[in-house]
């Protein structure tokens, strides 16, 4: 069974002769240590480690196109200020780009929107389909392909967010209803018609993915209430357009405390959560099944805090995780991006007891000598 077949298999509940072994990536200080550590320089993390393909999905610009130039504003020596391709003015440390601080938005109100962000999210421009898509379109079509592939099917609010920040943002929701209800709306209908045209062309998509992260530690961003009047039928448009075309895995990213979302998304149409972010307040891709049944697909949900602890804990999880693996429609990862805290002999021994649990011991997956750390096992 090559990777197409066992990832298409495995979120249909079908038998499959194991499960994808897959992860969520990592975070660039983590790879830094991790060479430290003594991975080879210039090693590929997925080939390092023994993944099946990752993520392949088709290069359209499903977004705002085209985006604002990236400008250095001011250079302070170990930080600076920058204007980013959202129009987002921040402050970064150039030590650590991940988490910046930022300044200001360019979009603020009706005015901005008009001016600067509406005409950027004209779906049919032709130029959202990048110079890569011919030859992926080709390798597509091709009836052995034998890796799974996805659409980009978007976001509905993460991007807004993104692009006005969470406080003015919040504050629109309910000063001008209507300005946000246009707002996604307008980014919906550009998904829509920016996807069209790969779904003419004759792939079939393994699945869709949405981006959103709009929950924190407490739960949404948004009030399910506002969700459910305002991106419930936005999303019902997209996975309505997506299933007519045969894509029926229609994988969500979110971080933080989902719960009262997913019964909304699913709603939707939107079936598989991603990345199931254990978190402080616990959520557990296992009583997400028990709650929702088979109608519910996940991806995710091993607590990178596990793999932060030690290898009795590490073993523990992934027999624990090992009945829903085997049930199906569950694909097992890191509940993010792996941190620097996580030792690289951590993540082999996780990754040696999940290619010998959820992989069937396949000698293929096993890592080489040559991939190997001294004292790794």
């Amino acid at each position: 069974m090559n990777a197409r077949e066992r990832f298409h298999a495995t979120m249909h509940y079908q038998p499959r002769d194991r499960c994808p072994i897959m992860d969520f990536g990592f975070w660039d200080e983590t790879l830094v240590e991790w060479r430290r550590q003594g991975m080879p320089q210039d090693a590929h993390p997925d080939d390092f480690f023994g993944m099946d393909p990752q993520w392949i999905e088709a290069p359209i610009r499903v977004g705002m196109w085209p985006v604002f130039d990236t400008l250095v504003l001011e250079d302070m020596g170990e930080t600076r200020v920058v204007r980013d391709c959202d129009g987002v003015t921040k402050l970064e440390d150039k030590r650590n780009l991940s988490i910046p601080r930022y300044l200001n938005h360019t979009l603020k109100d009706r005015d901005s929107w008009d001016r600067e962000f509406r005409w950027r999210l004209n779906g049919q421009d032709p130029t959202r389909y990048t110079s890569e898509w011919p030859e992926f379109l080709r390798r597509a079509l091709d009836p052995d392909r034998d890796y799974p592939i996805g659409i980009p099917a978007g976001s509905l609010y993460g991007w807004l967010r993104d692009w006005m920040g969470v406080e003015a943002i919040s504050y629109l929701v309910h000063e001008d209803r209507e300005l946000f209800e246009e707002m996604v709306a307008t980014v919906a209908q550009c998904i829509m018609d920016a996807i069209t045209p790969a779904l003419e062309a004759g792939v079939q998509f393994e699945y869709a993915s949405m981006w959103e992260d709009m929950c924190y530690r407490s739960g949404p961003l948004l009030s399910p209430k506002v969700f459910e009047e305002v991106l419930v039928p936005q999303y019902e448009r997209i996975t309505s357009l997506l299933k007519r075309y045969g894509v029926d895995v229609i994988v969500l990213d979110c971080d933080g405390d989902i719960s009262l979302l997913v019964p909304l998304w699913l709603k939707a149409g939107v079936n598989t959560m991603f990345p199931i972010e254990v978190g402080v307040w616990g959520l557990d891709p296992i009583a997400l099944r028990r709650q929702y049944g088979r109608q519910l697909l996940l991806i995710g949900g091993v607590s990178k805090l596990v793999l932060a602890s030690d290898e009795d804990a590490i073993r523990r999880e992934v027999e624990r995780l090992s009945p829903l693996v085997e049930e199906g429609g569950y694909i097992p990862t890191p509940d993010h991006r792996v941190p620097p805290d996580v030792p690289l002999e951590n993540y082999l021994f996780y990754i040696t007891e999940a290619k010998r649990v959820w992989g069937k011991s396949l000698p293929n997956l096993r890592p080489t000598a040559e991939q190997r750390i001294p004292g790794a096992f």
